[in-house]
């Protein structure tokens, strides 16, 4: 079966063979050696000397803990949208009672960062900024670096969504000066579901310490007081932890910039050989995702029809649009354990399930 969808993603047979092992203590010496190892491991991952924090929850928990860790009812809010999960982000915050002002770019393109300096400039009341880094539901990463450093003109706080990059972009948190950097294990980090993780700048902290929305399981400061003693708030997903375990260990002796390399290389590939069938890319190509390609649906083709096809008759699963996109586009994931070797593969299947999805 080839799992081409923007996350879940496959795993590594050593992964899987990890993920097998039997329960432990949570609050036992063997589990506070795994979670020291994988803690150091993710900030050499995220390229960060903040505190990191690792949560049992999807990447959306994660993104909720940003919010409700940052943020106090009726704090005005900057959201930058360029789909569906940069929608989501300014949704989970205005449920917690912030001010939310939108800035949302059309889908496939990226967010300006002039009209973002324009928006700043225009209400200096302001506090946080939520940013989309890579956008699965377009196939479009943002330019973090050229965001930012708009974002530190008006010195005001970054929350980023960095659910599907991290693990396979390069993104020097601490370079880039981000305030909180959200990310999850299904992705890039080639586990199952179940993790999500937090980094928190010391300017973070200072919001954290001001910051009047209620929060009990996502508590950054029971985190890191747990965290101190090699422990958790709560009960772990200590399977995915195990998993994790032989993944960050691989990835940080791959090292950042070969992974980013070798996600650029297979999108490349992927773009490139879609664009010779004749297919047409959705995102903006000069900001198109390296772990997820969106290719245009045109009028004869069924994108339902495409994805069953592929599934019932070559095992091979693709995603189609979300929201306003449904039936628009379709989307193949490319992220993690991946090689241009799996990418042939899929392309094989779809010159096979083209022309049925289009009768």
């Amino acid at each position: 079966m080839q799992l081409r969808i923007p996350g879940p993603t496959p795993c590594p047979p050593e992964v899987l063979k990890a993920l097998g092992k039997q329960m432990i203590d949570h609050r036992g010496k063997e589990f506070g050696e795994i979670i020291t190892r994988i803690t150091a491991n993710l900030k050499t991952l995220f390229q960060t000397k903040n505190d990191l924090f690792i949560l049992s929850s999807s990447g959306s928990g994660g993104m909720e803990s940003a919010v409700v860790n940052m943020l106090s009812p009726s704090d005005k809010v900057l959201s930058v949208a360029i789909g569906v999960f940069g929608e989501r982000f300014a949704e989970i915050a205005r449920t917690y009672g912030a001010n939310v002002i939108p800035l949302n770019f059309e889908y496939g393109k990226a967010a300006d960062p002039d009209e973002i300096r324009k928006a700043l400039h225009a209400d200096p009341a302001i506090k946080a900024v939520l940013v989309t880094h890579n956008e699965t539901s377009t196939g479009v990463t943002n330019d973090m670096a050229a965001i930012s450093k708009v974002i530190r003109e008006f010195d005001k706080l970054i929350l980023v969504d960095s659910i599907s990059g991290l693990g396979s972009l390069d993104l020097p948190v601490d370079t880039l000066g981000l305030d909180v950097v959200i990310a999850g294990s299904q992705k890039g980090w080639m586990v199952p579901p179940g993790l999500s993780f937090a980094s928190v700048s010391e300017k973070a902290w200072k919001a954290h310490a001001v910051a009047k929305i209620p929060r009990f399981y996502f508590d950054y400061t029971k985190a890191k007081k747990y965290l101190a003693d090699a422990q958790t708030p709560w009960t772990p997903a200590i399977s995915v932890y195990f998993g994790l375990d032989v993944s960050t260990k691989a990835m940080v002796a791959e090292g950042v910039a070969s992974i980013a390399q070798r996600h650029a290389k297979v999108a490349e590939f992927t773009r490139k050989e879609l664009k010779e069938r004749g297919l047409t890319i959705f995102a903006d190509e000069k900001y198109a995702s390296n772990v997820v390609t969106s290719v245009k649906a045109d009028e004869k083709l069924s994108v339902p029809k495409l994805r069953q096809i592929l599934r019932d008759e070559h095992k091979v699963i693709i995603a189609g649009g979300q929201g306003k996109l449904k039936g628009k586009i379709f989307r193949i994931g490319h992220m993690g354990w991946v090689s241009k070797e799996d990418m042939k593969e899929v392309l094989q299947a779809l010159d096979k399930a083209l022309p049925k999805a289009r009768e």
